[in-house]
């Protein structure tokens, strides 16, 4: 029930509850649930469809009145802890998705019971908000002098980046004149395996798709470099201006990683911009066994990353480095009169706004820092180079399986295979894809699709540190009992 007090006549609201023990009461029972939720994770379906019934509750119309909030968690555990995206699961391989950890988990609560706006201020979550930056910057081989910023994630650290390169390339003050005042269009280079979200960048900062050259790549889908310096030169004297290198650190595809120091040294003999998208490997950094192979990361003007998938933080926390944090600063900061800094008091602190698009920023810093604490960077480096070496383990099943056909060895945690029975034309991706969607019904595993070389593949992305090689045992098993199941539930198709 809502407290109300009567003072000198006025009734007056809040939210807090009129029993702090009831609601202490209830609380201790969520604490239990989910504990209970992460311990027997393996033990439930990764995934499983709504029924009618639940999908309805998601229809109802707004509450007018009040409900107890023991009633309200019911509602909560049965319509919506029951059927998640799965993510957290041991087998959900679909998409690059962290799986979250108990600490984080209680960092979030904590911040959230906090409340704190991260917009800036002299208060203590925007120290560890600037702590956690500069964690990152070490995990990276970043300066301590650049600039960085937390964000919601990966999408958004890249815009952050890109956001920078474009005014620092751009050779007037796109701020005060807009990108219509740009005397030569830029051009951004990525390979032809980047992510979409780099579109969506080009678009939101006026330069439009065509501004994103897509350079071809090589065996491996990596980036071409004598193409890429052949579609600078290209464009030099076509009258545009080569602004950016966008060099990705593990393509959302296969994993596959840029030459990143070529395109470092590249980027440095052409004047351009080096952002590095390591959204998906950047953190590969910390890994002891495979850190070599985003050599040249360190190199970069600006990186994306996401602690929310190899820091295993819960959703969401990006972040974007900008080596040099004047530029970055400058791209974004914005004084107006009430947010002008005071020589003490609450208003001393810096403005971390400042660094990004968000006035209002979310207290995300401290989940992972108390993971961070809790676990130290080691261990996710050696969590990292697990995830990879099980992929190397899945690849092994498949080539040792028959009936099985890899599209390549991973070069670090993305297997991309099929059931491949001596089948052509359009039936191999019609049998794969019903494998794909039995196995997510079945609740046995979450893996998705995509296309390789102008061919279809089941992709299996191992980012999650509950993965055993007993998982992959079993996926190998259920994706050749079913495709021989389809088959022969349809003789004439397949």
């Amino acid at each position: 029930m809502d407290m109300v007090q009567e003072t000198l006549g006025v009734t007056e609201e809040t939210l807090d509850p009129q029993d702090w023990a009831d609601v202490q009461a209830l609380s201790h029972r969520v604490i239990d649930d989910a504990v209970d939720y992460l311990r027997d994770v393996r033990d439930r379906p990764v995934w499983r469809e709504m029924p009618a019934d639940v999908r309805d509750v998601f229809a109802a119309p707004l509450p007018r009145s009040p409900s107890s909030l023991a009633a309200v968690y019911d509602e909560v555990s049965r319509s919506v802890m029951s059927y998640p995206m799965g993510n957290i699961h041991p087998r959900f391989w679909s998409w690059y998705m962290g799986s979250s950890n108990f600490t984080g988990a209680l960092g979030d609560f904590l911040a959230a019971i906090q409340g704190s706006n991260l917009g800036g201020g002299n208060h203590a979550a925007g120290l560890m908000d600037s702590q956690v930056v500069n964690w990152c910057k070490q995990m990276l081989g970043f300066p301590a002098s650049a600039g960085g910023t937390l964000v919601s994630g990966g999408s958004m650290a890249n815009i952050i980046g890109l956001t920078v390169a474009r005014n620092v390339k751009a050779g007037i003050d796109v701020r005060q004149h807009g990108v219509a005042a740009i005397e030569k269009p830029l051009r951004f280079y990525g390979s032809d395996q980047i992510h979409s979200c780099h579109r969506k960048a080009m678009e939101a900062l006026g330069l439009g798709n065509r501004a994103l050259r897509r350079i071809p790549t090589d065996a491996g889908l990596r980036m071409d470099i004598a193409a890429l310096r052949a579609a600078i030169a290209e464009d030099r004297a076509a009258g545009f201006k080569p602004a950016c290198v966008i060099g990705t650190a593990g393509t959302v595809n296969t994993g596959a990683i840029d030459d990143l120091r070529a395109l470092a040294k590249l980027a440095h003999e052409e004047d351009l911009w080096f952002h590095v998208d390591g959204c998906i490997g950047a953190l590969i950094a910390i890994a002891p066994d495979n850190a070599h192979l985003v050599a040249g990361i360190e190199w970069a003007d600006s990186v994306a990353l996401d602690p929310h998938k190899w820091l295993h933080a819960p959703f969401e926390v990006g972040c974007a480095l900008v080596r040099d944090a004047v530029a970055h600063r400058k791209t974004f900061a914005v004084t107006p009169e009430y947010l002008e800094s005071t020589p003490r008091g609450l208003a001393s602190g810096e403005w971390l706004h400042d660094y990004g698009l968000q006035t209002s920023r979310g207290f995300r810093a401290l989940k992972v820092w108390m993971a961070l604490k809790e676990h130290g960077a080691d261990k996710f480096g050696r969590l990292i180079d697990q995830n990879v070496a099980q992929a190397g383990y899945l690849a092994g099943l498949i080539e040792a399986e028959p009936e099985l056909e890899l599209a390549a060895l991973p070069t670090i945690n993305i297997v991309c295979f099929r059931y491949q029975p001596g089948l052509a034309g359009e039936a191999p991706k019609a049998l794969n894809t019903e494998i794909m969607l039995r196995l997510q019904e079945e609740g046995i595993a979450a893996l998705s699709d995509t296309t390789v070389h102008g061919q279809h593949w089941l992709r299996v992305a191992i980012t999650n540190h509950r993965t055993r090689r007993e998982d992959l045992d079993l996926l190998v098993r259920q994706v050749t009992r079913l495709g021989r199941q389809i088959a022969a539930e349809h003789p004439a198709a397949f």
